[in-house]
């Protein structure tokens, strides 16, 4: 029998990764994710893309958490905007410029994934109102934890409740079916400041010692179809 665990509340999608969000009322949801999610990234000469963190795939790159991106109705290329929320009109001049690196420039994906981990990320609202209680001087917003669905859970629900749905299915108004699988282990990227969001490290901290730095429900696809602010969250 399934339940009804919570009502989609806000939807975001990054379209050049590691850069601020795009808030959405509904976009199209595929085997990829949310459409536009993380298509572009900042690319160096060396093929690494930008992160807030190094690994074999990412290069850290200081600073484009301040940056934004957005697509609109359009997915023939993003919007890039400086940290005032100004429109770029050369994005890669703007980059090379910005992070003082000549071999940066914006790349859409080429069948390599820009993703990190799984296609979408669910984040609940009592989960985020426990890391407020917990890290009660630090400014808490879920752009510290990019995910793409906030969902708004029932009154007595207990934080980390995502955890109860690995390996259960979630199904949308539309169709949309979504298959939890883990969490994703966190980083200083949840800490760094951002327009509107100063630095807080007290909030890994707490995190770390109460969660094993893990926070959210990722997700593959396993039904596609269109997703609105709005949508009940079914779990099978």
């Amino acid at each position: 029998m399934a339940e009804i665990v919570g009502v989609v509340e806000r939807l975001w999608r990054y379209p050049v990764k590691s850069t601020a969000g795009e808030r959405l009322l509904e976009v199209a949801v595929d085997d990829r994710g949310l459409a536009g999610d993380r298509l572009y990234a900042v690319r160096d000469a060396d093929g690494k893309l930008g992160s807030g963190k190094n690994t074999r795939r990412f290069r850290r790159m200081d600073g484009l958490l301040r940056l934004g991106s957005r697509l609109g109705h359009r997915l023939d290329g993003p919007e890039l905007l400086d940290p005032l929320g100004h429109t770029v009109t050369d994005p890669d001049a703007f980059l090379q410029a910005y992070l003082q690196r000549a071999d940066v420039r914006l790349a859409r994906e080429d069948g390599v994934s820009h993703f990190d981990q799984l296609p979408v990320s669910l984040l609940t609202t009592a989960t985020l109102d426990w890391v407020r209680e917990a890290a009660p001087n630090a400014l808490v917003d879920e752009r510290r934890f990019r995910p793409n669905i906030l969902l708004r859970t029932p009154p007595g629900t207990p934080p980390f409740v995502e955890d109860q749905w690995f390996g259960h299915e979630g199904e949308l108004r539309s169709g949309v079916r979504l298959a939890f699988v883990r969490s994703s282990e966190r980083c200083a990227m949840a800490t760094a400041a951002q327009p509107g969001l100063p630095r807080a490290p007290e909030i890994l901290r707490v995190l770390t010692r109460a969660h094993q730095s893990r926070l959210d429900a990722l997700a593959t696809v396993h039904a596609p179809g269109l997703l609105r602010v709005g949508d009940r969250l079914r779990l099978h």
